[in-house]
């Protein structure tokens, strides 16, 4: 079995996470300005809510919005990610923008310029697009090129090109955070040549910016590779045909489902990489979701401490 459960999506529970988290209710964002890059579902739309409800302004930006879905199949739009983090009274702005198009992401950048007179101090790149062109159980030289190469402009160009225009807002006040989500905190295959091509080019695009930035004697700026593990997506949770209330009923159909986790989980670990004034210890690391809990002392949605490195250890 790959480090990977196959099949595992990017979709998003359906409702925002509880009122009574106390990083909510501190706040340890306020006045922060955030840009997360594929927020519409997910791990990027559970980053999205949870940086927001810690005090920042938020930046959600992608593809699908209303009547105009980019993943076929799902209904979840950026707008519904800013709605969230307004409802719990957030502040959050929704852009429509395809990562993979120069001009727009030139634009965006543009945009945080004037309207936040150059700040950002967060980016998060988790662009993806990836599911419907994963190839398994197929060798690399049966696969479609065709497809690997979208992904690949999808879930890594994409990356590169949203940091070569917003990063250098970050530089020019010689700090900020730059985090890189990617699929698991290894070097084992995971069992799709495309899809392990990309998720571990992600998590050298973190050790390399963090290269790069210690090279500019950028002490106070950060690149970070963050993983989920077994993430209990929306995406998971049609496909084993349960929702966020009963997913324990769909232990039976895989084991390994029993330590999954909410997309939740993550977004907390990120907040607590933002909040950390010497986050710069851990820049060109690559971190997973149960060493952020670790660490920073917090818990999933359900109050449970899900460890899916310790079970992919066990694998």
């Amino acid at each position: 079995m790959s480090g990977t459960p196959r099949g595992r999506g990017t979709g998003p529970v359906s409702r925002p996470p509880d009122q009574d988290w106390e990083p909510a209710r501190a706040r340890p964002l306020r006045g922060r300005v955030v840009l997360v890059a594929g927020a519409t579902r997910g791990a990027g739309r559970a980053i999205a809510v949870s940086l927001g409800l810690a005090g920042a302004k938020v930046y959600a930006t992608g593809r699908s919005v209303r009547g105009h879905p980019a993943t076929p199949g799902r209904p979840e739009t950026l707008e519904e990610t800013a709605e969230m983090i307004r409802a719990f009274g957030g502040r959050a702005v929704a852009i429509r923008v395809d990562h993979t198009e120069p001009d727009e992401v030139r634009r965006l950048a543009a945009r945080l310029r004037r309207a936040e007179h150059g700040r950002l101090d967060v980016l998060v790149n988790d662009v993806w697009g990836g599911e419907e062109l994963t190839e398994w159980g197929l060798p690399p030289w049966k696969m479609s090129w065709e497809k690997g190469r979208t992904m690949i402009e999808r879930a890594v160009f994409s990356h590169i090109l949203t940091s070569r225009f917003l990063v250098p807002l970050m530089v020019a006040r010689r700090r900020g955070l730059l985090i890189e989500v990617t699929d698991g905190a290894h070097t084992d295959y995971r069992g799709s040549f495309y899809y392990d091509l990309v998720k571990s080019t992600v998590i050298r695009l973190a050790v390399a910016y963090a290269a790069e930035l210690r090279a500019a004697g950028l002490r106070r700026m950060a690149a970070i590779a963050v993983t989920p593990g077994f993430l209990r997506s929306e995406y998971m949770l049609d496909k084993f045909g349960v929702r966020e209330e009963n997913w324990r009923d769909a232990i039976g159909s895989s084991r390994h489902f029993a330590a999954s986790e909410t997309p939740y989980y993550l977004g907390r670990g990120v907040v607590a990489l933002a909040a950390d004034p010497a986050v710069a210890a851990r820049s060109g690391r690559v971190i997973g979701s149960w060493t952020l809990a670790r660490a920073y002392g917090f818990r999933d949605r359900d109050g449970t401490r899900p460890n899916w490195g310790a079970v992919f250890a066990r694998m």
